[in-house]
């Protein structure tokens, strides 16, 4: 037999080991169990967002609430006219039901005119939730009110719909306001306090010595 045909048939041997090995190695592979993805990918956790307690209330519940301002010079209590301005009062009520009223200060004084409260940034401290709450803007809702001695209203700037936690108190008739500033609510008692207030010393429309209001409680009108 010649060299070269006994070398021929000798690669042909081993060709054909070499490929039923193969064959046998793919088909263990697919026959063996698939894993089954052991580590999904997790949901994302869905972001919770805290429901304020007015957040849905309507006219009549919001108006079966009064505040009581517990001033350092004694207490204010305010009714509310969420018919005329509904989500003034809705903003009034979350911020007061979650204490972000609470150590600020009457911090603008008009002589004859108004006390002004309600500036966050006047509180003792500020937890950055409430920063956070502060952004919230209240749509302007001026309305037939009349601004009369007593009547509480929304402060804002220039531009429309900016109001956030801003108020004022009237201590005098302002007819020039109707129509433009939202009238939310009442002093059903404690204007001697509003009026004392207003009396303390100023630099312009600064007091000197600013009045704090400790807190606001919020309570069923009659209570």
């Amino acid at each position: 037999m010649k060299m070269d045909t006994v070398a021929g048939r000798l690669l042909s041997i081993v060709f054909a080991l070499t490929l039923c090995t193969l064959n046998s190695v793919a088909q263990k592979v697919a026959e063996a169990p698939q894993k089954q993805n052991p580590r999904p990918t997790p949901s994302p956790t869905p972001v919770q967002v805290a429901v304020e307690p007015f957040e849905t209330a309507d006219a009549e519940e919001m108006a079966s609430q009064c505040a009581v301002l517990e001033t350092e010079l004694g207490d204010i209590s305010i009714g509310f006219l969420p018919k005329a301005a509904p989500e003034t009062v809705r903003n009034f009520l979350n911020i007061a039901s979650i204490g972000g009223f609470d150590t600020t200060a009457f911090n603008r004084v008009v002589r004859g005119f108004v006390i002004q409260g309600g500036n966050v940034s006047s509180r003792e401290t500020i937890p950055q939730a409430l920063r956070t709450r502060m952004n919230r803007r209240v749509p302007d809702e001026p309305s037939d009110v009349k601004h009369v001695r007593g009547i509480v209203s929304l402060a804002r700037p220039d531009e429309p719909n900016q109001g956030r936690s801003h108020f004022f108190i009237l201590v005098d008739d302002a007819p020039y306001l109707d129509g433009t500033f939202a009238a939310f609510g009442r002093v059903i008692s404690g204007m001697d306090v509003v009026d004392a207030i207003n009396k303390q010393a100023l630099e312009g429309e600064t007091p000197l010595n600013p009045v704090r209001l400790k807190r606001v409680v919020l309570r069923p009108c009659g209570q």
